[in-house]
């Protein structure tokens, strides 16, 4: 498949409605049915013993919303209270003008540290719109993934023209861990992303899912470094989709799925599962400045 010009998921059959996206702040709409909690005790032993490593933090995870791309259900939308996981903060310089991409041929051990390296990075304001959200990003320790060159690479997404931007309701700044912030963004191992993910919205992300959660935005490793088999566009494009469909949740837009063969998949649409006759698109407006939208998934 090919990918529309300028990164997740895919849910149920395609419909010919297109819906605009959420006016005034795109504050979400629940959904009709709320999440199930899966029979894992597995994953109570993984949560408890990353509690006892200081990695879950406090009350910041409370069971009040967030999505993963393992599930359909919607939720609440709104900034969220600041994630308290242990940090451990590196001083790294100011981001560059021109960020490249991470690499890509980095290991991606199953799990790791669970204890995040906040890039010390900053960022001028994108976008002019009058809900400014600040956020930070951090990595987790002991994998090969500068902080900072992550943080950049995600300034870059959220400033990109065809971004969230284009939306005149939002604004987006990259602030240091020390400075006040209304979200982050960490990228995680497999293992730790499934128990944030867990731990924050109750949902089996299965080591292959990102998802958003109270307080911010977890990416999987994996899928930042790998991609996905549905998109086959440069890897820089698959982050895009990444950061654009999460930070899409906390803006409060919900699933949605193809409009129709041959046009671009919504960036809300769950592009890694398949691509129902649309082709693959990192970005939440076209060339043109129109929002790709889609029929919202039940």
């Amino acid at each position: 498949m090919h990918s529309a010009p300028e990164r997740e998921s895919a849910p149920p059959t395609a419909a010919d409605a297109v819906v605009p996206p959420p006016r005034g702040g795109g504050r979400r709409h629940g959904s009709s049915h709320r999440r199930g909690r899966p029979r894992r005790r597995g994953r109570r032993c993984l949560v408890g013993a990353l509690v006892a490593a200081g990695l879950l933090g406090s009350a910041t995870f409370l069971l009040d919303g967030g999505r993963s791309d393992a599930s359909d259900d919607a939720s609440s939308g709104g900034p969220r209270p600041r994630n308290t996981a242990r940090v451990t903060p590196t001083p790294t310089p100011p981001p560059s003008p021109t960020p490249s991409p991470t690499p890509t041929k980095i290991e991606v051990p199953s799990t790791g540290t669970g204890t995040f390296v906040a890039a010390h990075a900053t960022g001028a304001k994108v976008g002019h719109g009058r809900r400014l959200l600040r956020y930070v990003v951090e990595v987790e320790g002991g994998i090969d993934l500068s902080p900072t060159r992550a943080a950049n690479e995600i300034a870059g997404i959220l400033a990109a023209p065809r971004g969230w931007t284009h939306d005149e309701a939002h604004a987006f700044q990259l602030v240091s861990a020390a400075q006040p912030h209304d979200l982050t963004v960490r990228i995680a191992t497999p293992g730790t992303a499934d128990a944030l993910c867990w731990a924050g919205i109750h949902q089996d992300t299965g080591g292959e899912y990102n998802c958003e959660t109270p307080g911010g935005v977890v990416v999987n490793l994996k899928r930042w470094v790998r991609g996905s088999p549905t998109f086959d566009g440069p890897i820089h494009d698959y982050r895009a989709l990444i950061v654009n469909h999460e930070m899409g949740h906390f803006l409060g837009y919900t699933h949605m799925t193809c409009a129709g063969p041959g046009r671009p998949a919504p960036v809300m649409m769950q592009q890694i599962k398949g691509l129902h006759g649309c082709v693959a698109n990192a970005w939440p407006y076209d060339g043109n400045g129109h929002f790709v939208s889609g029929p919202h998934v039940p």
